[in-house]
């Protein structure tokens, strides 16, 4: 078949016309038929070229998780125990903590002073100086709990809400509920994410349609200024004929679409299509900074040797937020796992990240965007307060710490609290469930509509589980 002369015997007007007006046809035609109590519509769902009513009035539009892939110790950094150091080089009785088993290992003391910042008093350790300016901004949660002492189960649960089956990232969710705000980027993206422990799943979109995956740029173990989205861009041909190229396939595809009369794979399918030759023209410049000033580079500490690539990270972060897309994660590399040397492993990790992250908090309260931004920090779990390995900690999801900060949340608030060692929550407890119903309540998403029918069930993040935390809401 002559590519040219289809194109211009059939042109994009009379495809679209062909295939029953295209996307503006499929999404009036769900919103006509949905009922506003119900579930989200899959058909409406399709297009990413606009932006969703959620289910209610949301206190943030978009959302940057900041992930510290490995497991950061609670008990070191926002939960100080001076139990541990009092008692450093003891067992721990099981009975101390609400365990069945007699021992459970030699305490382990924290090696790091704490102290009380803002106006709040958060107690933070002394490895976060600069984050401790913004201490009147976080909402600390010290009472979060999940299942699986692996990583890789620990890093599912996280992300996809499960870890026996095959689920959708919270950003696929995310995207599927609300679209993005900008047709020429994706409403996900995800930077250095991590290649292990769960990879692609992490921010998959599992059986979503295409278009609500996460974008890629780089992964954790490549330095970000290295770091490309793979086939943005085509050296061979110009824009034109790729257009032309494009329009071919996806007449081919509302062909399929139109005989089939709804297919949200293949809806996806077309929207990402399309998504993906926008992308072309947009990407490429959020992903210079050379637009940015030197004094805001100098503010997240790029070009700062221990800092720089996380700063990098960051920056970008805060260009595809500012630009309308609705999800964000940032990644460091899987190196929070300290089974030894807890305390030189924790004072590395912690300089990489406390500048470029007091940076990303001064430049979206100085730009008006935390207010509607709700920006979350954490890892898979937390450690244990006994050692291993000499002085090191092992995994503990029974409990740890994550903040908040922004849109949504109340700031210098200190919810949940642990026993004397750090081991078990003692009051308001917060389970990983409970954790993604309320990010989709800030994003005025009802975690018990936003379903997705597959294989004959209606599936959601939370399964059948999640209460959101009204008590951290401002």
């Amino acid at each position: 078949m002559n590519c040219h002369r289809f194109t211009q015997s059939f042109s994009r007007r009379a495809m679209l016309r062909a295939s029953a007006a295209g996307f503006g046809h499929l999404v009036l035609s769900a919103l006509a038929a949905r009922d506003g109590a119900s579930a989200l519509s899959q058909t409406a769902w399709g297009s990413q070229t606009l932006a969703h009513p959620p289910h209610f009035a949301p206190r943030a539009k978009r959302l940057l998780f900041l992930f510290m892939w490995g497991g950061p110790s609670h008990v070191d950094l926002f939960d100080p125990k001076p139990q541990l150091n009092a008692r450093a080089g003891k067992p721990l009785a099981g009975k101390d903590v609400g365990e069945k088993r007699d021992q459970l290992g030699e305490i382990i003391g924290s090696p790091f002073k704490f102290a009380q910042h803002g106006q709040s008093g958060i107690w933070m350790s002394e490895l976060f100086p600069q984050l401790a300016r913004h201490a009147d901004k976080l909402c600390v949660v010290r009472s979060i709990h999940t299942e699986g002492t692996a990583h890789g189960e620990a890093l599912l649960r996280l992300h996809t809400g499960n870890a026996n089956l095959v689920r959708p990232s919270v950003g696929a969710w995310v995207s599927y509920g609300l679209g993005s705000e900008n047709e020429n980027l994706p409403a996900f993206v995800t930077i250095s994410p991590p290649r292990g422990h769960g990879g692609v799943q992490n921010y998959g979109n599992a059986f979503l349609p295409a278009m609500h995956q996460g974008t890629a740029i780089g992964s954790a173990e490549i330095p970000i200024a290295k770091a490309v989205i793979p086939n943005l861009l085509n050296p061979r041909l110009d824009s034109a004929t790729q257009r032309q190229q494009l329009d071919l396939a996806q007449a081919l595809n509302r062909k399929h679409l139109q005989q089939a009369g709804s297919d949200p794979g293949v809806e996806g399918l077309i929207s990402s299509y399309e998504l993906a030759f926008r992308m072309q023209s947009t990407v490429p410049q959020i992903l210079s900074l050379e637009d940015e000033s030197p004094a805001t580079r100098d503010l997240y500490g790029v070009g700062q040797g221990t800092t720089d690539n996380f700063a990098r990270q960051c920056l970008l972060a805060r260009k595809f937020l500012e630009r309308g897309v609705r999800y964000v994660q940032v990644s460091t590399d899987y190196t929070w796992d300290h089974h030894n040397k807890v305390e030189k492993g924790h004072i590395e990790e912690a300089a990489k990240v406390d500048r470029p992250i007091a940076g990303l908090l001064q430049d979206l309260d100085q730009r008006g965007l935390l207010d509607d931004t709700l920006v979350l920090w954490g890892g898979e779990f937390g450690r244990t307060p006994t050692v291993e390995n000499g002085d090191g900690r092992g995994h503990h999801p029974q409990v740890f710490t994550m903040w908040m900060a922004g849109g949504g949340v109340r700031n210098g608030l200190t919810y949940g609290a642990t026993d004397d060692f750090g081991f078990h929550p003692v009051s308001n407890p917060v389970h990983m469930h409970d954790l993604h119903a309320t990010l989709l309540h800030v994003l005025g998403l009802n975690h018990e509509k936003l379903t997705f029918r597959h294989a004959g069930r209606d599936f959601r993040l939370t399964d059948v589980y999640g209460r959101v935390v009204h008590d951290i809401l401002s």
